[in-house]
């Protein structure tokens, strides 16, 4: 008995908040902290020229691609791409602008689209512990409804009493999972921001 209290109890901490209401009504499946935005505005990392001008013309130079891979990848490091930066926007004042217009629409476009990326994965994976959550309710009401008959089986009982704690277990190391996922949009548009920046000072 006591066995069975402790799991139901676990349970329902758990599984009432894979249930509550998102904190923007707009966004129900968001499950994160942080205020969903869904695309990061130019006007909010970038104040260099306008790259109205650029359109996809960063994809078409070869070098520019490349770099702008290099520059978006996490792997690389901050301050190794802020060097890359000042060392290639070099030269007159109109080529170090057209470099530096096409290093940061390519930049914005990449990062901006691996962000949306991500947040639709939380979404997903929100929606699914949401999804989960009701499993483990069904679980536990399979189990009072065991308890409260006379004779009850105790193992069918036993037996549902594992799968809820095992789900609850599964459940609670997800939702570790999403507080660590729901930071990754946010390191993104920090990287932006800082190359953005680094961008700009090479203008100077």
């Amino acid at each position: 008995m006591r066995r069975w209290s402790l799991a139901m109890a676990a349970a329902v901490g758990l599984a009432l908040p894979g249930m509550s209401l998102a904190a923007d009504p707009r966004f129900p499946d968001w499950p994160c902290n942080q205020i969903k935005v869904p695309e990061i505005s130019v006007a909010a990392v970038w104040a260099g020229p306008s790259i109205d001008d650029v359109g996809n013309a960063w994809e078409e130079d070869a070098t520019i691609r490349d770099l702008v891979a290099r520059l978006a990848a996490r792997r690389t490091p901050l301050d190794d791409a802020q060097k890359v930066i000042s060392n290639i926007v070099t030269g007159s004042e109109s080529e170090r602008q057209k470099k530096a217009k096409l290093i940061f629409a390519g930049l914005f476009k990449t990062l901006n689209d691996e962000r949306s990326d991500v947040m639709r994965g939380i979404e997903r994976y929100a929606r699914k512990q949401k999804e989960f959550s009701e499993q483990i309710r069904s679980a536990i009401l399979q189990l009072r409804e065991l308890q409260d008959r006379p004779g009850a089986d105790q193992g069918r009982i036993d037996e549902l009493t594992n799968r809820v704690e095992w789900d609850t277990r599964i459940f609670e190391e997800r939702r570790k999972t999403m507080n660590f996922v729901c930071e990754v949009p946010v390191l993104i548009e920090q990287r932006l921001f800082a190359l953005a920046r680094a961008i700009q000072q090479s203008l100077e």
